[in-house]
């Protein structure tokens, strides 16, 4: 068999559509040969209860997150125009099972954290107290609010032929409740951890202005009215002249030169009366017609321009001129700005903290900082598919 970078590019790009998930360290970067060979040579494990990670005291089995990915092969494989040879499958399986894997082992990680701060130092009857009161309240919450929203959604008129319908897309009521009780004790540990509303200083603004000062300069910008005859839709220029000529005469003294482009005009926003939004100077095709609208007084008709392939005439209606856009016009943009990084850099510094808490190990350490490899025991090879 050949190697897989030299497979027909229908191949790969069938392996793109399957590949949904990657490894974190992956994602928007190419891959490697050797992360495909890597691939290619890793044998998982085919036992829905083997455990493919463990977080802190909860393990993550296979069959929680194998049945969507399997329902995603499935679905290009059943609509592909062609075979898929049975080492990309395998190749898309391992990405993955590693994508999918990444993201519920952080979110295990979190809702792991939570408890710890529930519990502290308790005992390990009290943690279990803790987690199962825990699970409760969530699991009441998923049945309050996110379950009706499914029953509509899937137009279900119980919970049992809910569960039938998310059984056939390779899902159930219980992973979903799983899944939902993850992200919910997890989204409120880092409620608790990340000040969503960090105060923000003038003098960080004013800092923030000064070193990006380039971002807030402004090329001359203007908008404007326009009104065109090409000349391809007559039989000379002269014809075309005297047409674009009525139509500013009767522009000028109707006062109202949107509904002539409207009613006559030949250009492509004729349809919105030949309004053209806030453009920047040196952006338009047409040198002739740049030049007239970043010359032309502000509110005045333009004599008839003559252009490449029409006449035009155009008013400009308002216009900005090159420059920094004072400060004041954009601190509230800066003030979003910081506290946009300041609350990503405290969540990166609370997954740190849960990355020291809680203990992982997973089949492929590599892509959680700080985990370990996974004893193989706890998983058996299969034969690829």
């Amino acid at each position: 068999m050949p190697p897989f970078s030299r497979l027909p590019l229908a191949h790969l790009l069938v392996v793109v559509i399957v590949v949904i998930g990657a490894a974190p360290q992956a994602w928007g970067q190419q891959l490697t040969q050797s992360q495909i060979d890597e691939a290619m040579q890793l044998q998982l494990p085919t036992d829905p209860a083997a455990v493919i990670a463990i977080v802190g005291e909860s393990s993550i089995l296979l069959g929680e997150i194998n049945p969507k990915i399997e329902a995603r092969i499935q679905e290009v494989v059943t609509t592909a125009a062609q075979e898929i040879p049975k080492d990309q499958i395998h190749f898309a399986r391992v990405r993955m099972i590693r994508g999918l894997l990444a993201q519920t082992i952080q979110n295990r990680m979190m809702r792991e954290s939570f408890l710890l701060d529930q519990v502290a130092t308790q005992t390990a009857e009290k943690r279990r107290e803790a987690d199962a009161k825990m699970q409760a309240q969530a699991r009441q919450m998923f049945f309050e609010s996110e379950v009706p929203d499914l029953r509509k959604k899937y137009d279900a008129e119980s919970t049992a032929q809910l569960d039938e319908k998310l059984h056939e897309e390779a899902s159930s009521l219980a992973a979903r409740e799983r899944e939902f009780i993850d992200q919910m004790l997890g989204h409120v540990y880092l409620q608790q951890k990340v000040d969503r509303d960090p105060p923000i200083a003038l003098s960080e603004i004013h800092e923030y202005y000064i070193i990006h000062r380039d971002d807030f300069y402004n090329k001359s910008r203007a908008k404007w009215e326009q009104i065109t005859v090409k000349f391809e839709n007559f039989a000379n220029k002269k014809t075309a002249y005297d047409a674009i000529w009525n139509m500013g005469r009767e522009a000028f003294f109707g006062g109202n030169m949107q509904a002539i482009a409207r009613e006559k005009s030949q250009e492509p926003f004729a349809s919105d009366g030949g309004v053209h939004d806030w453009t920047n100077q040196g952006a338009l095709a047409s040198q002739v017609l740049d030049e007239q609208i970043f010359s032309l007084p502000t509110g005045a008709m333009s004599q008839i321009i003559e252009d490449v392939d029409a006449y035009h005439i155009v008013r400009v209606t308002a216009r900005e001129d090159a420059g920094v856009t004072p400060l004041a016009d954009v601190q509230e943009d800066i003030r979003q700005i910081l506290r946009g990084e300041k609350i990503a850099k405290a969540q990166t510094e609370a997954l740190k903290e849960i990355s020291r808490r809680v203990p992982v190990w997973t089949l492929f350490p590599e892509d959680i900082p700080g985990a370990k490899p996974l004893p193989q025991i706890a998983a058996r090879p299969f034969n690829r598919q």
